[in-house]
């Protein structure tokens, strides 16, 4: 099964270059059948522009958490904390491999979907058309 993730676009462009192998959330999936996530890049791209296979997703208290993905966080450790906050536990998802699409897909067009997800949304089937207008 896949997800579609709403990403910042400096975020995602760091996940397809290799430089981030970790997306960071603060609440996770319920479903533990997601193998893939269909990346949204946010304002101002807002388009579909690749997907990633999910190798694992660790979760532990932050600052546990931040030494063991620090390396290829992608992130700032102020921007870690900052983002994390108080909480209990975070959640890392780590990326196994990636793929940049050629022609970004629009969500309306190709997905049938109005909005971007605020967290994350179950997606069931891939999109049929390949172009975004």
């Amino acid at each position: 099964m896949e997800v579609l993730l709403a990403i910042k676009p400096q975020y995602a462009a760091k996940i397809f270059d290799g430089t981030k192998r970790y997306e960071f959330r603060k609440s996770i999936f319920k479903s533990n059948n997601i193998s893939k996530v269909i990346v949204y890049a946010s304002n101002p791209i807002k388009k579909v522009i690749g997907e990633f296979d999910i190798e694992e997703i660790l979760k532990d208290e932050p600052e546990k958490l931040w030494n063991i993905t620090k390396n290829f966080s992608g992130v700032t450790k102020d921007f870690y904390d900052l983002y994390f906050g108080n909480r209990k536990d975070a959640y890392a998802i780590k990326i196994k491999s990636t793929k940049k699409y050629k022609n970004p897909k629009c969500l309306k067009s190709d997905y049938n979907i109005m909005y971007p997800p605020q967290s994350f949304r179950y997606m069931e089937s891939k999109a049929l058309s390949t172009t975004c207008k």
